[in-house]
């Protein structure tokens, strides 16, 4: 994902499980508790203005993303890291440019993105709670995974380039993660995920 070379995504295969509970059960019941949900959204594209069963419509994925940020109650300068859909097609540089656009970020200031296909592939129908999953641990153990094999990054999104970590990066101040799938005929949902810091 990202890379200048991609050509396709690459299949891959798994599972993965998450246990939501309301907060007040998880607490009284001494649970470990990995991060929080604290908003979300879904929508459709309807496969128009450019979606379709294979490529996203832009502004439902804009939507998508301000409506998720919106449910959490929360700024859009306060999201600090993305795990992208990102599947290593055309569709890459304009899903990085769809989140700048969404949280009205530039180049400079944009939160770091990475893509947990770079690494496990497309997992399709698992691979929104892989992706979770991944993003979770990276939240309740302060680092970011890489994105693999784009260090020749998408001149379309070269300008985006230092907020796409090549390798393993410490980053314990991260505090808000956005996970999104932009799926197979143009649907969209973006959850936003918080650090659990105990009380």
């Amino acid at each position: 994902p990202m890379s200048a070379s991609a050509c396709g995504f690459v299949p891959g295969s798994g599972g993965a499980m998450l246990v939501l509970e309301d907060l007040e059960t998880a607490l009284s019941r001494g649970a470990r508790i990995y991060a929080e949900i604290i908003g979300g959204y879904v929508n459709s594209g309807g496969q128009r203005m450019g979606g379709s069963m294979t490529a996203p419509n832009p502004e439902g994925v804009k939507r998508c993303i301000r409506a998720a940020v919106a449910d959490a109650g929360i700024e859009y300068d306060q999201i600090d890291a993305i795990n992208g859909h990102l599947t290593a097609t055309f569709a890459d540089p304009y899903e990085v440019k769809n989140w700048a656009a969404a949280l009205e970020r530039t180049p400079e200031n944009f939160p770091y993105i990475n893509a947990t296909k770079s690494m496990v592939g497309h997992c399709l129908g698992a691979a929104g709670a892989i992706e979770c999953v991944a993003t979770i641990l990276q939240l309740y153990k302060g680092f970011l995974h890489p994105s693999i094999n784009c260090e020749d990054v998408h001149p379309d999104i070269e300008q985006f380039a230092a907020k796409i970590p090549h390798q393993c990066m410490e980053y314990p101040q991260l505090q808000i993660f956005a996970k999104a799938g932009f799926g197979f005929g143009d649907v969209n949902s973006c959850l936003i995920f918080k650090k659990w810091e105990e009380k």
